[in-house]
């Protein structure tokens, strides 16, 4: 009996004992659990703003790339215009530049006109100006030929005077360049003499002799009589004439 007792108090004091440890540890656990839960919704909550950051995040990548394209795309336009407008500014000096050339050249073409005016000329008198003035230029070429034709008669006669009073060494023939070739270019049958195309230029020597030919004959001997820079002037010897000598013909040592 006094067993079954002990074991009732013993039960009655463990029960005690429970109900008294879980009176002490429920608050406890309650507010486990209430943590557990805030920490959770923290967590869920910690997520969402995780998520939402990173699609934030996601679109400011996003924006930037685009503003990027966008300044890239800006320069581009930017450097087009620029180099356009550096083209219209060339094309702009290059036409100012026409202009004033242009302008230069109107001027010029008046200023010319004014003096056509002073000269009283009408422009269908020009051709006959023209005409009259290629005339002139012949008959100045005529008579600058004669001129030379008669400075040669002159030395052709200054040279016979010479022969005639034995001063001007005639019998003295020095010799020339080997292979020296040149032609008569002009001829005065009066007075026997020619004029060749070669003078100092080709070394020639006055008093020397030189052959001349055509058409590989020996048609005549020359002898210098005056040499120039360019031209020489010669006698025909007349124990050596052939045939008459002409122009065109080939002189040679």
């Amino acid at each position: 009996m006094l067993l079954r007792i002990c074991l009732i108090v013993a039960i009655l004091g463990a029960g005690a004992v429970v109900a008294v440890n879980y009176v002490m540890v429920k608050p406890a656990i309650e507010t486990a659990i209430t943590a557990r839960d805030n920490e959770k919704q923290q967590k869920e909550s910690a997520q969402k703003e995780l998520a939402s950051t990173k699609k934030d995040r996601d679109a400011a990548k996003a924006s930037l790339a685009t503003a990027n394209k966008s300044l890239t795309d800006a320069n581009a336009a930017l450097a087009t215009a620029r180099n356009a407008a550096q083209a219209l500014a060339t094309k702009y000096t290059d036409s100012t530049n026409k202009l004033v050339e242009a302008q230069g050249q109107r001027d010029k073409l008046q200023a010319e006109m004014v003096k056509w005016d002073q000269t009283h000329i009408r422009p269908e008198d020009v051709p006959v100006l023209q005409s009259n003035l290629v005339k002139a230029t012949k008959a100045r070429e005529g008579v600058e030929q004669e001129n030379e034709l008669l400075l040669a008669d002159l030395e052709v006669l200054g040279d016979r005077v010479k022969r005639i009073e034995g001063t001007n060494g005639m019998d003295q023939n020095p010799p020339l360049p080997p292979g020296l070739r040149g032609q008569i270019v002009a001829v005065d049958p009066k007075y026997s003499f020619v004029i060749l195309n070669m003078g100092e230029d080709k070394k020639l020597l006055v008093n020397g002799i030189m052959l001349v030919a055509r058409e590989g004959r020996l048609i005549a001997k020359v002898q210098i009589a005056r040499v120039d820079k360019t031209q020489s002037v010669a006698n025909i010897l007349p124990a050596w004439r052939r045939s008459d000598v002409m122009e065109g013909d080939e002189v040679i040592d």
